[in-house]
């Protein structure tokens, strides 16, 4: 991890350096917003060089499932909640053989379980019947399955495929308005103009970049400005605490020396897993 960079963020804040892609007065072209977007993306790269998805999964269906189980709640809740899921019910028949109710009360800490358990019965049965039991690894066909849209396709084809995409969750939106690479709010014109911006080869790294920095340090309710790394490039630098010190307490996660999201983070995380549900 960088640690220097915050620091170093935080002083050029502070000496009035924040965020002068354009001067003032003066719009910012487009081919300069573009230059400072790929900026933006080489400096996070040093910053979370341990990018990752923040689901625990070890195969396609895994990835799938836990995906649409993490819509409005955390990957941490879902982290905790899936090993029991997959212990009873490892493969898509067997899920879509499940009774419904013994689904929804094990996925019941992940909230709406009922109409999650629903769409992973739904897409269980069309793996098992129009797939041959495996997760297909195209966007037209995963957008098929109940429950599944273009958000989970690309973070499966993205993560359990290989396939490059763009996973534009809420951290993604809010973060890439604040950087004014777009003005959109639908997430498939986020999706396409992000898209445009940068190399297909980047298009998976960066949306893990990106959700990392907005869980971390830019925040929706009180971004860390004080203490982020690539303050001098953002257009919406003083939205939050801009106080080095007070922005330091901010800091989530293993920036803030804080357990991550997953029970089983990748050999390079540099932070503490999350503790198992229950556990404390």
């Amino acid at each position: 991890m960088k640690q220097g960079k915050p620091a170093k963020a935080a002083t050029a804040a502070k000496a009035g350096k924040p965020a002068a892609a354009a001067k003032p007065g003066k719009p910012e072209s487009h081919l300069a917003m573009v230059r400072r977007a790929r900026r933006i993306n080489r400096e996070l790269a040093e910053i979370y060089p341990y990018a990752h998805p923040e689901l625990d999964f070890r195969n396609p269906f895994e990835l799938l499932v836990a995906t649409v189980l993490s819509a409005q709640t955390t990957d941490l809740r879902v982290n905790q909640t899936t090993p029991a899921l997959f212990a009873a019910y490892p493969t898509p028949e067997d899920m879509a053989a499940a009774v419904p109710e013994e689904l929804e009360e094990l996925i019941r800490p992940t909230g709406f379980f009922r109409a999650k358990a629903r769409s992973l019965i739904g897409l269980s049965a069309s793996v098992r019947d129009n797939f041959g039991g495996e997760v297909p690894g195209r966007l037209a066909d995963l957008v098929t399955l109940p429950g599944v849209g273009r958000k989970t396709a690309n973070v499966v084809l993205g993560n359990a495929f290989g396939v490059p995409g763009i996973t534009v969750d809420t951290h993604f939106g809010r973060l890439v308005r604040r950087w004014k690479w777009t003005e959109q709010e639908d997430p498939e014109k986020v999706e396409a103009e992000v898209a445009a911006i940068f190399p297909k080869s980047e298009w998976t790294m960066l949306s893990h970049r990106v959700v990392f920095h907005g869980r971390r340090i830019c925040h929706a309710r009180k971004p860390a400005c004080g203490a982020c790394p690539i303050a001098p490039l953002c257009p919406s630098y003083g939205e939050g605490e801009t106080d080095p010190e007070k922005a330091r307490k901010l800091l989530k996660y293993e920036m803030g020396g804080q357990p991550g999201q997953r029970l089983s983070p990748p050999p390079d995380y540099p932070g503490r897993p999350a503790p198992p549900l229950g556990a404390g």
